[in-house]
């Protein structure tokens, strides 16, 4: 007698569901998959000016993320290097995208961390400001030459030189100048909507 055996499935887990605090970010008009190559090359350079600024870095920001509840995005320090190697002027760069919730968890931790360092981003970019009105240069400001000098190794450590764009920054001056325009990005998202400004600038030219 054939007898007929019905299996119930069983019950699979639950597909992990993405933080709630990533939905503080809009998702750009018609970049649905992966974020632009312009959007992951600037992403990465905000975050080498952060690393300047802030000795360990990378552990720092990993200590953020948990606190933002984005340990199931940036898990590691392998996997936040993995991510941030999606910028295409790196030594290690990887081909694989860079997904918009993994660049929104970058971003609340790059805003996050600037929150925190307002005052030293504001001190430096005054004196800048007061070194130029006095024809002196950045070595006369300890504080600052101390982050455009990690800057600098940072840079020059981890960017392919044979990149024509990374080729570019192929002195201390023009060095100097990107370091010092990251400053002045980092204080544009230390506001209230400082996350958003941040997050909208990013795909500025991108979408339509």
């Amino acid at each position: 007698m054939n007898i007929s055996v019905s299996v119930m499935p069983t019950n699979s887990p639950p597909a992990p569901s993405m933080p709630l605090i990533l939905d503080s970010l809009p998702d750009p008009t018609l970049v649905k998959e992966g974020c632009p190559l312009r959007t992951r090359q600037r992403i990465d350079l905000i975050l080498l000016a952060i690393e300047a600024l802030e000795l360990g870095g990378s552990e720092v920001m990993l200590a953020v993320a948990r606190d933002l509840g984005l340990q199931d995005i940036v898990k590691n320090r392998v996997v936040l290097w993995r991510l941030r190697c999606t910028n295409p002027w790196r030594r290690a760069h990887t081909r694989r995208s860079l997904s918009l919730d993994e660049a929104k968890a970058l971003v609340l931790i790059t805003t996050h961390l600037t929150r925190r360092m307002t005052v030293v981003i504001r001190q430096l970019l005054l004196a800048y400001q007061q070194l130029n009105e006095k024809q002196l240069s950045v070595e006369h400001h300890f504080r600052l030459s101390e982050y455009l000098e990690r800057f600098r190794a940072h840079f020059r450590s981890r960017m392919n030189p044979r990149r024509a764009k990374v080729a570019a920054y192929n002195s201390d001056e023009k060095l100097n100048e990107l370091a010092l325009s990251l400053l002045g990005q980092l204080l544009f998202c230390t506001g209230t909507l400082g996350t958003q400004r941040l997050w909208t600038s990013l795909f500025d030219g991108e979408v339509s």
